[in-house]
């Protein structure tokens, strides 16, 4: 028989949280809303710090399999793929627990409350942690998203594997330097249009646990206490049951810099009123002299609690591990591997081929005798593990990837070239002073791979990106430092040149465009990152990637940083010809589309459409596509994007196979967001496109493959649906 009541486990959670929060003191219940909870000793609680990171692999705490950034990971357009990765994440996530359990460790980055995934909308090349996110897509973010929290959270009807907190929620994105007093202002029709779908979809399909909040303002509302974002959306029109988090200091905010509270009482009363329930950071410290004034009750309180202990024994936390069916899962697992074979195929399929000019790529190992690899990105192990890392087993730099891969007659010579940044100029170091050697490793080589783009040390969060000009955001698009001058003084020798990208956003490479012959998107590709990249560059896989952002040409073609409006932002918006568009990404075959065919050129208010297309490989090697589905409101009410994504499917064939793929627009797919923020479905013409890309002019004319396209008609009277 058990001492209390909580304490037994054939009680529903409900029943034994309510117990054990009757049993607490008010002090003891205010310990327990900081997130690093202190330890309840005469009730049997222990000390939880719930701060964990896992992006892209268990974060922080020593070695994890680390899977190519969050960009990258947007970039494999799989959503089944997406889960497995999370599934391997929360696998080691839970071996790592018990094992810290079993040394006494319950620090920071040791628990399974992981403040995973960023969602928001990558909507500015210029935001400095863009990179965290899946794009600027809310479909691909929504879809991405609730697979990634599925895959973290398990499948047990009783038990949480681990805890999903999608972030930062919501409409943020940038200026870093400006994040914690910035008020972004912006539509109710910008919000529930782009900035809320995916928060919407983890939430309500993905049952997400928690939801972190963001440091800035939203129309004059601190984030972290704004009743409209907790309150009216999530609470009552999502119907989230979950916890809410802030991010590290922000509550701290509201009265140093956003001005909204006069001190830290007011602070805190403000955000945990407003149903903020976890304080990162010690502004919760406070909420006993808040109560004193009266400024917040002890039933406030108590939901609170009640919602984090609910938490705490749904992970098992207060059960014997004999009952918890994730307990079992040994140590060994975490980097095993299994699970790096898996980070493997997941850098493989998230890069992205750009150009492939007379399909110089892949290279024949068995031919080239000599291969120059140039570059400040080809052999830094900071590229290959991004931000918000673990430590991989084992670093491949994209130069060991192709030592690894050549032929043992085949000489690879090295040269860095130039610093990724402008260094300073020392009477020991002039400026160009790498060109001279990289000059000579092209000329005596048959083939030149140089790895250029950005670092994890100039672009991510602020006070993270110690090298960044902006506080971790960018101010141009082009290749910092020397590296365009030293691109262009190799392209003189004459020899062929395959560009390959290290880099967690969009560059404006457009000299590159014109004049080398290859080049290969490989963003910040994971622990053993070259070998997937040397395994694409040779052809033993065919790259398959789609680019989940826009690459602009130029700043000067999209509006300023800290303007929030979507006009003329991302592709659903935008009114110029990008370098290369959302989307986009070529491949080692080619394929054809043939056949489409919709289940009804008529619907019914509120029917389904079926969409069947045929998928042909035309080429000679097997590889993926990328299904995509366009939709184009043609009768709209009001301004709506050109078109977007609203569906996707990645697709093997051999040579001359062909398969149908079968799509499904719902409704709400066909709605729009008028501006008053209302869901609508208006009857009247839509516009389909289906192929391997968006339907504009500039993914034409690089893939020279026609999107397939036809019309159907919504009849009936306009219905207003659930948001």
């Amino acid at each position: 028989m058990n001492e209390f009541p909580y304490m037994d486990t054939e009680l529903s959670f409900d029943e034994r949280v309510n117990d054990l929060v009757s049993r607490m003191s008010l002090i003891e219940k205010v310990s327990q809303l900081v997130h690093n909870a202190s330890p309840v000793e005469r009730l049997g609680i222990p000390a939880y710090n719930w701060w964990n990171e896992a992006l892209h692999g268990v974060a922080r705490a020593g070695v994890a399999t680390v899977f190519p950034q969050a960009i990258a990971l947007g970039a494999t357009f799989d959503e089944e793929l997406i889960n497995q990765v999370a599934t391997v994440i929360s696998d080691e996530g839970r071996a790592k627990y018990h094992e810290f359990q079993r040394q006494g460790d319950c620090g920071l980055y040791k628990g399974l409350t992981f403040w995973s995934p960023n969602i928001n909308i990558f909507r500015d090349p210029r935001w400095g942690r863009g990179h965290e996110t899946f794009g600027e897509d809310p479909y691909l973010t929504s879809r991405l998203g609730v697979n990634f929290v599925e895959g973290l959270q398990g499948t047990d009807d009783k038990y949480l594997k681990s805890v999903a907190t999608p972030k930062h929620y919501a409409v943020h994105s940038g200026p870093e330097k400006d994040r914690h007093s910035f008020d972004a202002e912006v539509s109710i029709k910008d919000i529930r249009e782009t900035y809320l779908p995916a928060f919407k979809a983890c939430v309500t399909e993905g049952k997400a646990e928690a939801i972190m909040g963001a440091y800035n303002r939203v129309n004059g509302e601190p984030c972290c206490g704004s009743h409209f974002l907790l309150q009216d959306i999530l609470r009552d029109e999502w119907g989230f049951q979950g916890h809410v988090v802030s991010d590290c200091g922000a509550l701290m905010d509201f009265h140093a810099y956003h001005h909204i509270t006069k001190n830290p009482i007011e602070s805190a009363a403000l955000a945990l009123n407003n149903g903020c329930e976890l304080n990162c950071g010690d502004t919760f410290e406070y909420l006993m002299l808040a109560h004193d004034k009266g400024l917040i009750s002890e039933d406030t309180i108590d939901a609170a609690v009640k919602r984090l202990l609910k938490v705490r024994f749904r992970l098992g936390m207060f059960d014997d591990n004999e009952d918890i069916p994730y307990s079992s899962i040994p140590y060994e697992v975490v980097a095993c591997d299994k699970h790096r074979e898996l980070a493997l195929e997941v850098t493989k399929k998230s890069a992205v081929l750009l150009k492939n000019k007379n399909n110089i790529l892949p290279l024949d190992k068995n031919e080239i005798k000599s291969i120059g690899v140039i570059g400040p990105n080809a052999n830094d192990r900071r590229v290959l593990v991004g931000n918000y890392n673990g430590t991989p087993i084992r670093h491949v730099t994209v130069l060991e990837g192709i030592q690894n891969a050549v032929n043992d007659n085949t000489r690879v010579y090295y040269a860095e070239g130039c610093k990724l940044i402008e260094p300073e100029v020392s009477m020991c170091q002039e400026k160009d002073s790498g060109f001279s050697e990289a000059i000579s490793v092209a000329k005596m080589s048959d083939a030149v791979i140089m790895c250029l783009g950005l670092s994890p040390i100039i672009e991510g969060e602020q006070g993270d990106a110690a090298n960044s000009d902006a506080s971790g955001d960018k101010i141009h698009l082009d290749l910092p430092g020397q590296q365009q001058k030293l691109m262009e003084e190799v392209y003189k020798t004459g020899k062929p040149i395959i560009l390959i990208l290290l880099n967690g956003s969009a560059v404006a490479i457009n000299w590159a465009d014109d004049n080398v012959d290859a080049i290969l998107e490989g963003w910040y590709p994971g622990g053993e990152g070259g070998n997937a990249i040397a395994d694409i560059i040779f052809g033993d896989d065919s790259p398959s990637g789609k680019l989940p952002i826009t690459f602009y040409r130029s700043l000067d073609d999209i509006p300023s940083f800290d303007d929030y409006s979507m006009k003329n932002r991302t592709y659903r918006y935008f009114e110029k010809e990008p370098l290369y568009p959302f989307g986009y990404g070529l491949g080692y075959t080619s394929f054809e589309f043939s056949n489409l065919v919709l289940s009804k050129d008529i619907l019914q208010m509120g029917e389904d459409l079926l969409i069947n297309v045929d998928v042909t490989n035309t080429g000679d090697l097997s590889g993926y596509e990328t299904v995509q589905l366009y939709v184009k409101d043609l009768e709209a009410s009001v301004d709506v994007p050109k078109y977007e994504l609203k569906g996707f499917k990645k697709v093997l064939l051999k040579p001359e196979e062909t398969k149908t793929i079968e799509l499904v627009l719902k409704p709400r797919q066909l709605a729009l967001i008028d501006n008053d923020g209302e869901c609508k479905l208006e009857p009247g013409s839509f516009q389909i496109f289906v192929g391997g890309s968006q339907p504009d002019g500039r993914s034409i004319e690089l893939t020279k493959q026609k999107v397939l396209d036809a019309t159907f008609e919504v009849v009936g009277n306009i219905k207003t649906l659930k948001y």
